[in-house]
C-alpha cells in the first residue's frame, strides 16, 4: 500500500510501473483542459500509479508550468513537474558550461539565473563568444537578426544546444512552427549538430524515471504524449511505452505516414480513467 491506499498499477488492462504525460495537446490544451483528464489524472493517484508530468515547451519556467497545471485543476507537485529548461541547466552544469546566449522566451530564463547570460534575448551583450548558444521556441520573437546573432556566435566556436527540437505544436490559431525548424536552419548553415535536451533524448526520460522512488522495474513505464516523434518515439528508444493520444496536435496523415508504431493509441488521457 501507499499511504494506506491500495496500490492497483494496471492501466486499461496492462501493468504499468509508472506514467509520464506531456502537457499542452494531452492535459490541456490553449481551448482549455482536455475533457475528464483531470478526473483521470486523479483516479490513477488514487489508485497509487506513479506519475510525472513533462514538457519540452521552452516558454515557461518550471514555477509558472506548476501553476498552469494547479490553474487547470491538478493536483501536482513542483519535484513531479520536469521541462526542457531544466534539462538544458542540468546539461550545461554536467559540461561545466557557464557563459550562454539564451535565444530562449525571458519568463524561462528564470530556470537559467545560475548562468551568465548574455546575448540573445538576455540584457546584456557578451564581451566575448559565449560557451554555448541556447535555442527554444521564440515564437513570433525570432527575427532575422536574432538567428544571424545565433549563427555567429556558433560560427565562432559556442556549441549549439537545442532545449528541444519539436516540428509544430497546437497553437489557439492552429498549428505552428516549434523550435526544430530554427535549430535546424542554424545546424545547416553552420554544419554543425545541436545537442537536444529536451525529449527525445533518452537521458530526458531516464533523469525523469530517476526521481521516482516507487515505481515497479517489473513493468513499463509509459510515455503519454500528442507528439509521434517526441513522445512516442523518443519514449520508446529510452525503453518506455509510448502512448498516443487523438488531442492535441494529433494528426491522423501523420500517424500513417510516420512509420512509428506507438504500443497504444487512446482518444485521449480520460480514457486512462478506472
Amino acid at each position: 500500500p501507499v499511504g494506506g491506499r491500495a496500490i492497483s498499477r494496471e492501466v486499461l488492462g496492462e501493468a504499468v510501473s509508472a506514467l509520464l504525460f506531456d502537457l499542452d495537446g494531452t492535459l490541456y490544451t490553449e481551448a482549455g483542459v482536455i475533457p475528464g483528464a483531470v478526473e483521470a489524472i486523479a483516479d490513477l493517484r488514487r489508485r497509487g500509479v506513479p506519475l510525472r508530468f513533462v514538457t519540452n515547451t521552452t516558454r515557461k519556467p518550471r514555477r509558472l508550468l506548476v501553476e498552469c497545471l494547479r490553474g487547470y485543476g491538478y493536483g501536482v507537485e513542483d519535484h513531479e513537474v520536469f521541462g526542457a529548461v531544466l534539462a538544458t541547466a542540468a546539461h550545461l552544469e554536467q559540461q561545466g558550461i557557464r557563459s550562454v546566449a539564451p535565444f530562449v522566451s525571458r519568463p524561462a530564463l528564470e530556470d537559467l539565473a545560475g548562468f551568465e547570460l548574455a546575448g540573445g534575448l538576455a540584457d546584456t551583450r557578451p564581451a566575448r563568444t559565449p560557451d554555448a548558444v541556447l535555442v527554444g521556441d521564440l515564437g513570433d520573437e525570432w527575427t532575422p537578426a536574432l538567428l544571424n546573432e545565433a549563427f555567429r556566435y556558433v560560427m565562432d566556436g559556442a556549441r549549439l544546444i537545442a532545449l528541444q527540437k519539436g516540428r509544430y505544436w497546437l497553437a489557439a490559431g492552429g498549428i505552428e512552427l516549434d523550435a526544430g525548424p530554427w535549430v535546424t536552419a542554424l545546424e545547416y548553415a553552420t554544419d554543425s549538430e545541436a545537442v537536444v535536451c529536451g525529449k527525445p533524448n533518452a537521458a530526458f526520460f531516464h533523469g525523469v524515471l530517476s526521481s521516482l522512488e516507487d515505481a515497479d522495474s517489473s513493468a513499463p513505464s509509459v510515455m503519454v504524449g500528442d507528439d509521434l516523434w517526441n513522445d512516442v518515439e523518443g519514449a520508446q528508444r529510452a525503453g518506455l511505452a509510448g502512448w498516443l493520444v487523438r488531442t492535441g496536435k494529433f494528426r491522423e496523415e501523420a500517424l500513417e505516414s510516420s512509420g512509428i508504431k506507438p504500443d497504444r493509441v487512446i482518444g485521449s488521457v480520460a480514457e486512462l480513467c478506472g
